[in-house]
C-alpha cells in the first residue's frame, strides 16, 4: 500500500515537472539568499516611512537600521497629514523638519497649496450654503501670485477653481479626480521623495527599482525573441517558498 501511494506521488510529481516551462524549472532552480530578501523589505519599510515595523524588522532579522526611527516617524506624520487632507499642519511640519523641501521646489509648493485648496473647497461644498469666501481668499493670496509664472500652474488653478462651480456629485472624470484620494497619495509621494532627497537618502525603494528592471527584461525578451518564455510570468509572492527550495523570508 505505501509502496503504491509512493508511485502514485512520485508519477505526479513527475508529470507536474514535465510540463513545467524550461523557464520556469530554471527559476526554481535559483535560491535566493534570505539575507538579501529580508534587506530588500527593510529597505522598503524605510523609505516607505514605517518606523516601527523598520524598527521591528531590523531586530528580528539581525539587520543594522538604514534610518533613525525619528527620521522616519518624521516623514511619517507628515505623510498621514496629508492622507487625511490636513494640509496646513503637513506644510508646517515639513517646514519644521526642512525648509528648504519647499524653499527650493516649487512646483511640490505649488502642488500642496492646490491640494490644500481642495480641501478647502471640499470642505465649503460639504454642506448646503457653504462658505466658499476662505477658499476664494487662499486661491487669491497663495495661489495666485504663483500660477502666472508657469503656464501649468495657471492651468492647474483653474481646474481646481472648476470646482467651485460645478456640482461636485456630477463631475467631469478630470476634475472629479481632484477629490480623489489618488492625489493626496500623489502629492503625499512627492513629499516623501522630496524628503529622502534632500538628506541625501534613495527616493525608490530598491525593490521597486527591481520590479522595473524584471518588466523590462521581460518586454526586451519578448520583443526580440531570443529566448521561450511562458505565457505569464508570476512575481512569485503567492506559494509557498519552501516548495520551490527558497528559503522562508522573516515577517512581522
Amino acid at each position: 500500500m505505501f509502496t503504491e501511494t509512493l508511485r502514485r506521488k512520485m508519477a505526479s510529481y513527475t508529470s507536474a515537472t514535465r510540463s513545467k516551462h524550461d523557464f520556469a524549472r530554471q527559476v526554481e532552480e535559483v535560491k535566493t539568499p534570505k539575507s538579501d530578501i529580508n534587506a530588500l523589505i527593510l529597505d522598503y519599510l524605510t523609505v516607505a516611512g514605517y518606523p516601527n515595523a523598520a524598527a521591528k524588522f531590523s531586530i528580528e532579522a539581525n539587520l543594522q537600521p538604514q534610518q533613525s526611527t525619528p527620521a522616519i516617524q518624521a516623514r511619517q506624520q507628515i505623510r498621514a497629514f496629508i492622507h487625511r487632507g490636513d494640509i496646513e499642519n503637513a506644510t508646517r511640519a515639513i517646514n519644521d523638519l526642512d525648509p528648504s523641501v519647499l524653499d527650493e521646489d516649487e512646483p511640490l509648493h505649488f502642488a500642496l497649496l492646490r491640494l490644500q485648496l481642495v480641501e478647502l473647497i471640499r470642505k465649503c461644498n460639504a454642506q448646503p450654503g457653504g462658505d466658499i469666501e476662505p477658499a476664494l481668499e487662499f486661491a487669491q493670496t497663495q495661489l495666485g501670485p504663483k500660477a502666472p509664472r508657469t503656464p501649468q500652474f495657471l492651468e492647474d488653478l483653474e481646474k481646481t477653481m472648476s470646482l467651485l462651480v460645478f456640482d461636485h456629485n456630477n463631475l467631469d472624470p478630470s476634475l472629479a479626480a481632484l477629490l480623489e484620494p489618488s492625489l493626496r497619495r500623489e502629492v503625499a509621494d512627492k513629499v516623501n521623495k522630496a524628503i529622502l532627497q534632500r538628506q541625501q537618502q534613495r527616493r525608490d525603494a530598491a525593490i521597486q527599482n527591481l520590479v522595473q528592471m524584471r518588466a523590462w527584461s521581460e518586454d526586451t525578451v519578448r520583443k526580440e525573441g531570443k529566448k521561450e518564455l511562458p505565457a505569464r510570468i508570476d512575481l512569485g509572492l503567492d506559494g509557498d517558498d519552501t516548495e520551490n527550495g527558497h528559503e522562508p523570508m522573516i515577517t512581522t
